[in-house]
């Protein structure tokens, strides 16, 4: 429940009562306007690579340039909240957006699109790091459950839409101007924070900023071989997923021969399921355990990439819907494995969520940007190697998760909303 108490420490209550929905909407926006830097531009890949002079291997790096700087700056913004607060890195990093924004939508070269989409890297990932913190600040067990996935549901938006929406800007207008819409956006969102976000991390329990302190806290963190399982099982799940996002240029443009306004052919079964799954996670928090719900969500990735793969090699020119139904099962399935994992790893740090966020996304956000810059190009020729991808990726995720299982301290049967022990959970 909202300004409860963890662990018999009090949790920060805010000094007027939040709305849940009004916070859920909140927490999602920040989460979605780091997917939609990305997604936005897919459609504008062959104008902006025509007026810079860019080849299609060079456009794809301004998707991992990006990931790499939010990579690098995701193990950042996690301890500087843990520090300083959350509203402050919060707002700081929207502010940092909005600038970088301006600079892509006045870029003349592809060396300066590179460094302020870096720029864009470095500060899109407090909405979802910071985010995932001030919802476990504030709620524990079930509730915590149904507010991740209401927010998963909301962030699951961004990609499905992004796309669209950048297809109909270079319907009237030319590419800078999808970054001058998201400009707009980040706006609007730093508003939102300045005046409906209230501090949720209280001067009482907040951390050193001393690099010594912090290099230990992260030592730590990313020794545990807990962590280790939990991190790995998340990120190559999602990775399964994320392959075909950032293959999504080739996939829409070239494998399944559709215009520039067609990427809603991807994106929309796509994020459809991947709502659907966080909304089932949502509705069934406390009545199935999270062992049970991951299980499920991993055995759905197994069918979708399996049937992916036969898809594939039975038909030699993929077509609409057929080619992106497996997607939406396997979305489903990641949707309702994400709100468990993200939790079992916060719960593990109560007293360094945000170190434990950070360190969690620099996780995912590095095998993102490995895929995007490395294995995309690769696989994104050819649509049963991509499938073959996907199945790789469902596999590692699925065989990380068996490993927890396993090793003793996977997650519990007991009721979700059981308060998590002061202490980092060690291996056995």
């Amino acid at each position: 429940m909202l300004g409860s108490m963890d662990n018999g420490n009090a949790i920060n209550t805010p000094r007027h009562p939040l709305n849940f929905r009004n916070l859920a909407l909140l927490l999602g926006g920040l989460a979605m306007f780091g997917p939609f830097s990305i997604d936005t531009i897919f459609p504008a890949f062959p104008q902006i690579g025509t007026q810079l002079g860019a080849n299609a291997v060079a456009m794809q790096q301004t998707i991992s340039v990006y990931l790499f700087a939010y990579a690098l700056m995701s193990v950042v913004h996690g301890p500087l909240s843990d520090a300083i607060g959350r509203r402050p890195v919060i707002l700081g990093g929207l502010a940092v957006f909005v600038f970088a924004s301006v600079g892509c939508a006045l870029a003349s070269d592809l060396p300066t699109l590179l460094a302020f989409r870096a720029l864009q890297g470095l500060s899109a990932g407090v909405g979802l790091i910071v985010g995932r913190t001030v919802i476990r600040d504030l709620l524990h067990g079930d509730d915590a459950q149904r507010l991740m996935s209401q927010v998963s549901m909301i962030f699951g938006i961004a990609p499905a839409i992004a796309p669209v929406i950048g297809g109909w800007i270079l319907g009237w207008q030319r590419w800078p101007m999808i970054f001058w819409f998201l400009v707009v956006f980040s706006s609007a969102l730093w508003l939102a924070t300045w005046f409906g976000l209230p501090e949720t991390h209280p001067s009482s329990a907040r951390s050193s900023l001393k690099p010594k302190r912090l290099l230990r806290d992260y030592v730590g963190i990313f020794l545990n071989p807990r962590f280790q399982r939990l991190a790995a099982a998340g990120a190559f799940n999602f990775g399964a997923l994320f392959l075909y996002i950032a293959s999504a240029p080739a996939f829409v443009l070239d494998i399944l021969r559709l215009n520039q306004r067609s990427f809603a052919w991807f994106f929309v079964p796509m994020i459809s399921g991947m709502m659907l799954g966080a909304f089932v996670s949502g509705r069934i928090a406390g009545r199935v355990s999270g062992r049970r719900q991951s299980t499920i969500g991993f055995a759905c990735c197994g069918v979708a990439v399996t049937a992916n793969v036969v898809y594939n090699i039975v038909v030699h020119v993929p077509t609409v819907p057929w080619a992106v139904l497996p997607m939406t099962l396997n979305a489903f399935g990641i949707g309702l494995v994400f709100p468990i994992l993200t939790l079992a790893i916060l719960d593990m740090y109560p007293r360094q969520r945000g170190a434990a966020s950070s360190l969690q996304a620099f996780t995912s956000l590095v095998s993102n940007a490995l895929i995007a810059g490395v294995l995309s190009p690769w696989l994104s020729r050819v649509p049963l190697h991509l499938a073959l991808g996907t199945a790789v990726f469902a596999a590692l995720g699925w065989a990380f998760w068996r490993w927890e299982m396993h090793a003793g301290r996977a997650i519990p049967d007991a009721p979700a909303s059981a308060v998590p022990s002061l202490e980092p959970t060690d291996e056995m």
